[in-house]
C-alpha cells in the first residue's frame, strides 16, 4: 500500500458520508443544531489527540495485531493480560462499530427505496436491507475483492460527495437558517431536563463518526514506509474527516425547512427529508444515493478491517475456536473464517434493532465504547513507560501533555455513552451497552484464567503474528 491507501482505509471507516448522516437523528433529539455544529469540532479535537498519540505509538510497532501488540509491549509487567483485554475490547469495538455502520446503510437504503419506490419503512424490512447488505460485504471480502483499490475509490467518492452535497444545499434552496440559529439553536427529546447532558449525550453523533482509524495500524504490515505512512494515516484520516464532516453539517442544518417534519420523518432518516424540502424531490434522491453508495464503501472497509483483527487475535490463540478462525483460504488467499464470524457477531449485536431504533443507538456507543479502550490504553501504558523510545513519527515536547488530554477524555466519554439517553427508561430506551461490555469482560475473564494466560502469544507458530513482530523488536 502507498500512504494514500493507508489514509484511505481508515478515512472510508470514519466516512462522514455515513456516521453524520445515520446518526443525525441521536443529536437532533439530544441537543439540536448546538450539538451538531459545534459539538462536531469540540469532539474532533480531543479525538485529533487521540490519534496522535496512537500515531506516536504505531510508528515504533506498526504491525497487523494493532492496538493489542502494542500493549503487550508496553506493559512493565503482566504484558499478555494487557495485550489480552486490550484485544477482546477492540473484537468488541470492531465487530459494534461494523455492525453500525451496515445497519445505518439500511436505514439510508430503506429511505431511498421509500422515496423512489414507495416502499412503506418498519423496522423489520430495514432489518432484512441490513442483513442483504452485511452478506454481500461477507461475500466480497470472501472472494478477495481487492480492499486497497475500493479504499482508494471511496476515498475520492466521500471527498467528491460531500463537496457536491454541500454545493447543492448552499446554492438550490430557497431559504437558509440564520448564523444564530445554525449555531445555537437547542432542542430536547429525550426526555432528561438538564440542558448540558441533554447536549453530551448528542456528542455521540461525533464521536460514533471518529472511529475505525486504528485500521491504517491494522493493514501497517501492507504498508510502504510503515513507521511514517501508517501513523500518518491514523492522523490525517481524522483532520480531514473534521473538516470534511463540519463543513458538510453546517450544509445539511443550515438547510433544514422544517426541524419536527425533518425529524419525525416517515422515511426513519431525518437528512434524506432535510434533502428533500431543501432541494426538492429528484435532487434530493439524488444526494441521497450518494450517501447511500458511501455508506456502502465504508461498511465494506470495516468487515475488511474487522475480519483482519480478529484474524490476527486468533493467530495468538486469543478467541474460542482460534484455529478456526486463523485459516487462509487457499484458494481465494482470505481469512473466510474471520469474515463470517465477523459477519455473524454483527448480526447478534444489531439483533435488538428489530424492536427498537433506540437499541441501534446502543450499537453506536458499544462501538465508541470498545474502540476507545483499545485506543487508550496503549497511550496510557505508554505515558507510564519510561523506557518507551519514540519513532521516527513522534509528538516531540508535546507528546505527555496530548497524550494525558487523550486518555482523560476517553475515560469521560466511555463514562458518559453507558448512561442511559432517554426517559424515562424502560425495555424501548434501556442502552444496553453496559451489559455488552460486562459481558465481553467475562468471557475475556473466563477464557484468560481458560487458556489466555497459558497460551496466549506464547504459542503462535512463526510467520507474520505478532509472536514473531516481538522477535524482531526485541532483536
Amino acid at each position: 500500500m502507498s500512504g494514500f491507501s493507508n489514509f484511505a482505509v481508515s478515512f472510508s471507516i470514519i466516512s462522514v458520508l455515513a456516521g453524520c448522516i445515520t446518526s443525525y437523528l441521536i443529536a437532533m433529539n439530544s441537543g439540536g443544531p448546538v450539538a451538531i455544529t459545534v459539538g462536531w469540532p469540540v469532539v474532533g479535537v480531543f479525538v485529533l489527540c487521540v490519534a496522535l498519540a496512537m500515531g506516536e505509538v504505531c510508528s515504533v510497532y506498526p504491525t497487523a495485531g494493532g492496538l493489542y501488540f502494542w500493549a503487550g509491549r508496553l506493559a512493565r509487567r503482566n504484558r499478555e493480560a494487557w495485550a489480552w483485554y486490550v484485544g477482546w475490547f477492540n473484537f468488541l469495538g470492531e465487530v459494534a462499530v461494523t455492525a453500525a455502520i451496515d445497519y445505518g446503510a439500511a436505514v439510508t437504503w430503506t429511505a431511498l427505496f421509500s422515496l423512489v419506490f414507495g416502499l412503506e419503512v418498519t423496522l423489520l424490512k430495514t432489518f432484512v436491507v441490513f442483513l442483504v447488505i452485511i452478506a454481500i460485504h461477507g461475500l466480497l471480502n470472501t472472494f478477495g475483492v481487492t480492499a486497497v483499490k475500493l479504499s482508494n475509490v471511496s476515498a475520492w467518492w466521500h471527498l467528491a460527495g460531500v463537496a457536491i452535497i454541500v454545493a447543492v444545499l448552499a446554492i438550490v434552496p430557497d431559504r437558509h437558517q440564520s448564523i444564530g440559529w445554525t449555531f445555537g439553536h437547542y432542542e430536547n427529546h429525550n426526555g432528561w431536563n438538564s440542558a448540558v447532558y441533554v447536549f453530551l449525550i448528542g456528542l455521540l453523533m461525533a464521536q460514533y463518526t471518529y472511529t475505525g482509524y486504528d485500521a491504517s495500524a491494522h493493514v501497517a504490515e501492507e504498508t510502504k514506509n510503515a513507521a511514517i505512512s501508517a501513523p500518518r494515516g491514523i492522523v490525517s484520516s481524522v483532520w480531514v474527516s473534521i473538516l470534511a464532516g463540519w463543513v458538510l453539517l453546517i450544509a445539511v442544518t443550515a438547510s433544514i425547512q422544517d426541524y419536527e417534519g425533518a425529524r419525525t420523518s416517515e422515511t426513519g432518516l431525518p437528512p434524506a427529508q432535510i434533502f428533500i424540502d431543501a432541494a426538492g424531490r429528484h435532487t434530493g434522491e439524488f444526494l441521497l444515493a450518494i450517501c447511500a453508495v458511501a455508506q456502502f464503501f465504508c461498511g465494506m472497509a470495516s468487515v475488511t478491517a474487522n475480519s483482519r483483527m480478529s484474524f490476527a487475535f486468533s493467530r495468538d490463540g486469543a478467541l474460542p475456536g482460534s484455529r478456526l478462525w486463523a485459516k487462509v483460504n487457499p484458494r481465494t488467499g482470505t481469512p473466510t473464517n474471520s469474515i463470517w464470524l465477523c459477519v455473524v457477531c454483527s448480526v447478534v449485536l444489531t439483533l435488538p434493532a428489530l424492536k427498537s431504533l433506540v437499541a441501534y443507538f446502543a450499537v453506536t456507543s458499544i462501538a465508541v465504547i470498545g474502540l476507545y479502550i483499545a485506543y487508550v490504553v496503549p497511550v496510557y501504558l505508554r505515558r507510564t513507560n519510561p523506557d518507551f523510545v519514540p519513532g521516527r513519527w513522534n509528538l516531540g515536547r508535546w507528546s505527555a501533555v496530548i497524550g494525558w488530554i487523550a486518555v482523560v477524555w476517553v475515560v469521560f466519554i466511555v463514562v458518559l455513552f453507558m448512561l442511559p439517553p432517554a426517559s424515562p427508561v424502560n425495555s424501548s430506551t434501556f442502552n444496553y451497552a453496559p451489559v455488552a461490555v460486562v459481558v465481553v469482560l467475562l468471557i475475556a475473564t473466563v477464557m484468560w484464567f481458560v487458556r489466555g494466560r497459558k497460551h496466549f502469544m506464547k504459542d503462535v507458530p512463526m510467520g507474520h503474528g505478532s509472536k514473531a513482530a516481538a522477535e524482531i523488536f526485541d532483536s
